[in-house]
């Protein structure tokens, strides 16, 4: 009898403990391929949202924004096919990038222009804006590590924004949550 009761309080607290506060979005398939991945979303205000939709459905949720305010659907098709690809320093494809690398893929295949391939060089040639006035695919930096930028993301609606996670991979994240607060150093717009 006790060791049932060991096992049950046990199983119980596996279960409890791997669930996860994040919240974990399904979404379709972008306009370039139809995969049904679930969309890593860290940001608080995703946590008790119903994401059922279709796929620009449940990224205008995401934002709180109507699915019209989302101005390039290519840019979330993109998103799409990268999301929860794993961090990996140096890395350049979706078995493993770094948060410069997926930026600098996303501007080419989405925007079609070129960028520097480290953070600090982005930093240095984008246009600095204010972060009540970002627009969507404006750029967001951070700064981990001391002094320099070290981490990029591209901004999307209402503080929400992309990058690579190192711990989660392609993830959408907010601006105003504590963790990015705090290391936020400005953004700009190429």
């Amino acid at each position: 009898m006790k060791t049932r009761f060991i096992f049950l309080f046990i199983t119980t607290a596996l279960l409890i403990t791997s669930c996860s506060t994040r919240k974990k979005v399904l979404v379709g398939g972008g306009n370039r391929s139809s995969n049904n991945k679930e969309i890593l979303s860290d940001a608080s205000s995703a946590r008790n949202l119903d994401l059922t939709g279709s796929n620009m459905d449940n990224y205008a949720k995401l934002m709180g924004v109507s699915v019209k305010d989302l101005d390039n659907r290519y840019l979330y098709g993109f998103i799409n096919e990268w999301i929860g690809s794993p961090h990996r320093l140096g890395g350049q494809n979706k078995n493993g990038i770094d948060c410069s690398a997926f930026v600098g893929i996303l501007y080419k295949d989405v925007y079609s222009k070129i960028i520097p391939r480290t953070s600090r060089d982005m930093r240095e040639v984008v246009k600095g804006k204010r972060e009540g006035r970002l627009k969507e695919g404006d750029l967001v930096f951070f700064s981990f590590g001391g002094k320099s930028i070290d981490h990029v993301g591209v901004y999307l609606h209402n503080h929400k924004f992309v990058h690579v996670s190192t711990r989660k991979g392609v993830i959408i994240s907010d601006l105003t949550d504590s963790w990015y607060a705090k290391y936020f150093t400005g953004a700009g717009a190429l």
